[in-house]
């Protein structure tokens, strides 16, 4: 199925420990069908430019690399821009 490819990358800027984080994952399970989650901890070296801009902000999220949402899950903003991809894609 040829689904797959055509998923949106939600990724999550993260760190542990995060609490919000694990609560915004726990209100993302319902959508995880329609997208694919992809987690940068920003606290490894290689993602030091995102420690620098997200540190105080986690957990933030980027839909297909432009940036989404932050603090939390806004479940009306997230379901907007699927439904936008998911119309470009069919």
């Amino acid at each position: 199925c040829s689904a797959s490819a055509n998923k949106p990358v939600l990724t999550l800027f993260t760190k542990k420990p995060c609490p919000l984080c694990d609560k915004a994952k726990e209100v993302l399970e319902p959508y995880k069908r329609r997208f694919i989650l992809q987690e940068v901890d920003i606290t490894l070296p290689e993602n030091a430019a995102w420690y620098d801009e997200y540190r105080y902000d986690i957990p933030v999220f980027h839909l297909n690399g432009k940036y989404l949402m932050k603090h939390q899950v806004d479940i009306q903003k997230l379901e907007d821009q699927l439904l936008k991809l998911e119309v470009q894609n069919d």
